[in-house]
């Protein structure tokens, strides 16, 4: 079999890891210098991967000391319902603010071609027709100029570019840039995996801890700082909002906003939190270590520590993503150079079999270095991310109502938590199946849990409620009727009725 120019982990005599750092540090430069058809980009991409790099050998050995990990001092993690609310909103404020969504992610996981963004979630409304809705009807509402700052990764850009043509006429600023795009590295030699540019599964975008360094290489922080409005009479951006795309609870908080221009101007940076429950056992949590608010990520915990971990007594919170930064903050801390975040090293299995690392950082880990940064306990309903079918299920329902871009939960609901929806991978991890599966989203209103495996399908105005579990056994098939109310049932073995 023909090699085409590739490389093998044995063509290089060389192993990386027995070398010292400076060593392996100049052999990575040499061969990232070699890869061909290396934009501009791409050459300033290697050299911030160059200095990931090096951080990643410096610090690969070193682990938390578990013994120093302690809860967040009081007054560390606010609840939400201490800060002011106010009804009146200042419109000043607002003009300090940009919007930045994580758009850097693929809709492959549940089945998608293209950016997970793109995909309908709502009423045919994508994430990004959503977001669209949410700051254009707040620009409007107060007279205000909030801008939408997309980070795309090479995965994701070429396409939300097209994507963003459709809003040409809405009385929005829609600003884009790119984060980095880095070689995965072969764990054997630790050596970068491409030879070039062609094939792009060999690079990888490194995480949204990403976000602090492409913000600045690109020219977008700058921007931001600097935009400025004759006709609002406001200079610059001062605050950004970031949260993931697929968080549809993710929206501008004006409460939040008002606390910290009007009473926290001394903070920073405000992670917020929201109550773990079991089935957000694996979710970073914010600690106390040697007397500054980190971020813990479960890929840093000690295997004997993570049971602990999972805890929901002693970890009570978990992040939900959604991040209030300042921008001047931002500029500050990387002309110092002192924005440190912790390494991820994340691992994947190639078709081959070979061992490729990737080198992440969380860009939540970075609460540490700004100054006087809180954690903000908010309500669940601001965490209402879309990573499965089983999730598409609770936000396509009855469960709510959309409302300028906006889900809110319909009174009708008693209970303030959502149901728990566990959907069977083999029939209905992708859209495409899922979608065909239901005639309609039954009714959830009144529904606790609900399991389905199987072949199972559902008819029109199906309602569900208490706990509902379906098993269709394997070469067996199961219809749930139209008009069928399911309240604490148990339906297994072989259903199909035929309507004559």
């Amino acid at each position: 079999m023909g090699t085409s120019g590739r490389r093998s982990s044995s063509d290089s005599m060389v192993d990386f890891r027995s070398e010292k750092p400076e060593d392996a540090i100049l052999s990575m430069e040499a061969e990232l210098s070699k890869i061909r058809n290396a934009t501009k980009d791409i050459i300033r991409n290697n050299d911030q991967f160059r200095d990931l790099f090096a951080q990643y050998l410096e610090e690969k050995e070193l682990k938390l000391d578990w013994s120093n990990i302690k809860p967040p001092k009081d007054g560390s993690i606010v609840p939400y319902d201490s800060i002011s609310h106010h009804e009146e909103v200042n419109t000043a404020f607002l003009n300090k603010l940009a919007v930045l969504k994580l758009n850097g992610g693929l809709g492959t996981s549940m089945g998608c071609v293209g950016p997970k963004s793109a995909i309908s979630v709502r009423n045919d409304a994508t994430f990004l027709d959503l977001c669209v809705k949410q700051i254009e009807y707040l620009n409007r509402e107060h007279d205000a100029n909030v801008p939408l700052v997309l980070m795309n990764s090479f995965n994701t850009n070429d396409d939300t570019r097209k994507i963003l043509r459709k809003y040409g006429t809405t009385n929005l600023e829609i600003l884009t840039f790119n984060q980095s795009q880095y070689p995965r590295i072969l764990k054997e030699t630790l050596q970068p995996l491409p030879t070039d540019t062609a094939i792009t599964s060999e690079w990888y975008p490194p995480g949204h801890g990403d976000l602090y360094r492409s913000l600045e290489s690109s020219g977008m922080l700058r921007q931001l700082i600097e935009m400025v409005n004759y006709v609002a009479a406001f200079e610059g951006k001062e605050w950004m909002f970031v949260s993931n795309i697929d968080n549809l609870g993710a929206v501008v908080d004006l409460n939040i906003l008002n606390y910290l221009c009007k009473e926290r101007p001394d903070c920073e940076f405000v992670m917020e939190v929201t109550d773990k429950t079991r089935a957000d056992v694996k979710g970073g949590t914010l600690i106390d270590y040697d007397g500054s608010l980190r971020l813990l990520e479960v890929a840093q915990v000690p295997k004997e520590h993570m049971e602990e971990f999972k805890s929901v007594h002693k970890f009570r919170v978990f992040n939900t993503n959604n991040l209030w930064i300042n921008l001047p903050a931002i500029e500050r801390l990387l002309k110092r150079g002192s924005l440190h975040m912790e390494i991820i090293e994340n691992k994947k299995v190639l078709d081959d079999g070979r061992v490729v690392i990737q080198l992440e950082q969380a860009v939540g880990a970075a609460i540490k270095c700004f100054s006087n940064s809180l954690g903000i306990n908010v309500p669940r309903s601001r965490f209402l991310p879309v990573k499965k079918t089983s999730d598409l299920m609770l936000v396509m329902s009855n469960l709510y109502r959309m409302k300028h871009g906006m889900l809110l939960m319909r009174p009708e609901r008693h209970f303030g938590t959502v149901p728990l929806i566990k959907l069977g991978d083999n029939h209905f991890k992708k859209v495409k199946e899922f979608l065909r599966r239901f005639e309609d989203i039954p009714d959830i209103l009144e529904l606790d849990h609900l399991t389905v495996s199987g072949d199972v399908r559902f008819g029109n105005n199906v309602s569900l409620r208490g706990t509902v579990i379906i098993i269709a056994n394997e070469g067996n098939r199961i219809d749930i009727p139209s008009g069928s109310i399911l309240e604490n049932k148990i339906v297994s073995g072989n259903l199909h009725i035929l309507e004559h």
